[in-house]
C-alpha cells in the first residue's frame, strides 16, 4: 500500500471517528503529495521524495510550535504539536544514536575520508543511506566530530 493510499485510508478513518484536528492535518499532507506529485508534468511520486516531505512538514510543525511556545501561546502551539504527532506516524521508524554512529563509522572507512575535505562526500552516502531515518542535524553533527577527531 503507497503512502497516498495509507492516508487516504487514515483520513476516511478520522472522517468517521469526527477526528476534525487529525482529519485537517492528514489533508494537509495529502495535499503536498499532490502537489508534488502533479509538478511540472509529473505522474508520480518516489518513496523517497514522500519522505522527504512529510520530513519537511513534521520540521515546519515543529518549529511553529516551538515559536508558539516562545510566544507563551500554548492553543497554538499545541495544535502545530498534535499535526507533528500525526504526521510523524506516516514516518519510517528513526534509529537510535548508536545505529547511526555504526553506519557513519561504516560509511567514514569505506569512503576513506580522512578529515574535514571529505565531509561532502561522506554527507552524501549518509544521507543516501539514512534517507528519512536520522535526524538530518544530528547526523551532520557527528560526521563532523568523527571528521576532525
Amino acid at each position: 500500500m503507497s503512502l497516498v493510499e495509507k492516508i487516504n485510508e487514515s483520513i476516511k478513518d478520522a472522517m468517521r471517528a469526527k477526528e476534525k484536528e487529525r482529519l485537517e492535518a492528514l489533508r494537509a499532507v495529502k495535499a503536498a503529495l499532490l502537489l508534488e506529485a502533479t509538478k511540472g508534468g509529473n505522474t508520480g511520486i518516489t518513496e523517497q521524495a514522500e519522505i522527504q516531505i512529510l520530513n519537511r512538514l513534521h520540521k515546519q510543525r515543529k518549529e511553529a510550535a516551538a515559536i508558539f511556545h516562545a510566544q507563551s501561546r500554548k492553543d497554538l502551539a499545541d495544535v502545530e504539536d498534535f499535526q507533528a504527532g500525526v504526521i510523524e506516524a506516516f514516518l519510517p521508524a528513526r534509529l537510535s544514536e548508536q545505529e547511526v554512529e555504526a553506519a557513519v563509522v561504516d560509511i567514514i572507512a569505506s569512503s576513506g575520508a580522512s578529515g574535514m575535505k571529505d565531509m561532502g562526500k561522506v554527507m552524501g552516502e549518509v544521507n543516501a543511506k539514512l534517507a528519512g531515518k536520522a535526524d538530518p542535524k544530528f547526523v551532520a553533527d557527528l560526521v563532523k566530530k568523527m571528521l576532525t577527531a
